[in-house]
């Protein structure tokens, strides 16, 4: 969950560059709870890992350097 869609688009290409991963993330608008304003939104960075072969902590700094955090299902 990154702040803004900048962040977002950083952390996916990051992710492809740090992990391998076959293609970029999908970015996802996450609006605050009774909020429109764009400004208002958080950003998800979906990385699907079925297999469970990334590291979470490493995802998780990822996330953390660009002020956002990990919200793993």
């Amino acid at each position: 969950m990154l702040p803004d869609r900048d962040a977002a688009d950083d952390v996916a290409e990051e992710a492809v560059q740090r992990f391998g991963l076959a293609e970029e993330p999908q970015l996802v608008r996450e609006a605050l709870a009774g909020e429109d304003d764009a400004e208002d939104a958080q950003w998800l960075v979906v990385v699907e890992d079925p297999r469970g072969a990334l590291d979470t902590e490493a995802l998780r700094a990822l996330a953390e350097e660009y002020d956002g955090w990990l919200e793993a299902e």
